[in-house]
């Protein structure tokens, strides 16, 4: 529906310059040139008409900041008087108060000890939540993820902190899970191992959080296919377009046909890489795969040779073999 200009039903008012619409909002214009643009002063806090110069509006405030940064002054030198954004996540709305440090004789006592100390500024709960942001926050940056997982990874630690359901566990290792579920519910997921490379916490520790945080906030997670990693692994192992398209195809077709009972999907993804691989002119093996995919090479080669008689099957109608499907390693 296109935009139409709400219709002015009174007269000007030359004391108030304010037009009243229908629409319930008002809006500020120059009495004798309603269209003409605004000019804000923003030093003396004035709105003036751009045609004539009249000042429809004083002291309007200014939302910027208070301050000017020059290149000359030192870089510990913060001319903020505010906090910073609130937080919804912490108790106190991180309304907590700093106490700045002290530079005359007055801030020490006789000892030569800080007066006015910084302990009971934030309690002990913000400072745990906060600690958790920020290992969430790491942990996300070294594997590359949006802010949107780092958003929905801690809204899942502070509902297990605030609900204290895992009394006993380390913060680190439900951070670890929190950001682990946080994968899985956005679409992107990642393996355990992956997880286990940028935190502090062993894949075990990780996989008990996981079940006792989907149990405790009684949510679920969808189940992970080969789909959601090919892409990533064959990405990484730089193979071309056709040779993923032709293992996503490999794989889906196992599942499908239940050729790989019992085989977690990362293992039967890293299988339908090497398959598709040695199929074509880009060959990868077995070590390469599993360095990228984090599963052993025993673990492809088990789940390869479930696949390896099936081969016709498998492929794609139009892959193109550089290498035909009788000469493919059996092993």
């Amino acid at each position: 529906m296109p935009y139409q200009k709400p219709i002015i039903y009174s007269t000007f008012d030359p004391n108030s310059c304010v037009c009243h619409f229908r629409s319930r909002f008002v809006e500020v214009c120059c009495p004798q040139h309603p269209e003409a643009h605004l000019i804000e002063d923003y030093r003396a806090g004035d709105q003036i008409c751009s045609e004539c110069g009249l000042v429809v509006g004083d002291r309007v405030i200014d939302v910027g900041s208070e301050w000017r940064t020059f290149s000359n002054e030192k870089a510990n030198n913060d001319p903020s008087r505010v906090g910073g954004p609130e937080n919804p996540l912490l108790n106190g709305s991180d309304l907590s108060t700093i106490i700045g440090p002290g530079a005359g004789g007055a801030s020490f006592d006789g000892f030569g000890n800080s007066k006015y100390q910084n302990r009971r500024s934030m309690s002990s709960s913000d400072r745990a939540l906060i600690n958790a942001f920020r290992e969430i926050s790491n942990m996300a940056d070294k594997i590359n993820l949006p802010k949107t997982i780092v958003d929905r990874a801690n809204l899942l630690f502070k509902q297990v902190h605030d609900g204290k359901n895992l009394k006993g566990r380390s913060n680190d290792a439900i951070a670890s899970a929190s950001l682990y579920i946080a994968c899985r519910q956005e679409g992107v997921p990642r393996t355990f191992k992956e997880i286990c490379a940028v935190s502090k916490i062993s894949k075990k520790e990780i996989g008990r959080c996981f079940k006792l945080i989907l149990k405790a906030l009684e949510t679920q997670v969808d189940l992970i296919t080969t789909g959601d990693f090919m892409s990533r692994f064959c990405s990484n192992l730089g193979l071309p377009t056709f040779a993923q398209k032709a293992a996503t195809h490999i794989a889906r077709k196992a599942v499908d046909l239940d050729i790989v009972p019992g085989r977690s999907p990362i293992s039967v993804a890293a299988a339908a890489i090497y398959m598709a691989s040695q199929a074509s002119d880009d060959k990868r093996t077995q070590k390469d795969i599993g360095d990228i995919a984090g599963v052993a090479d025993v673990t492809i080669r088990q789940s390869y040779k479930l696949m390896y008689p099936h081969a016709k099957e498998l492929f794609p109608d139009d892959f193109k073999f550089s290498t035909p499907i009788e000469l493919l390693p059996p092993l």
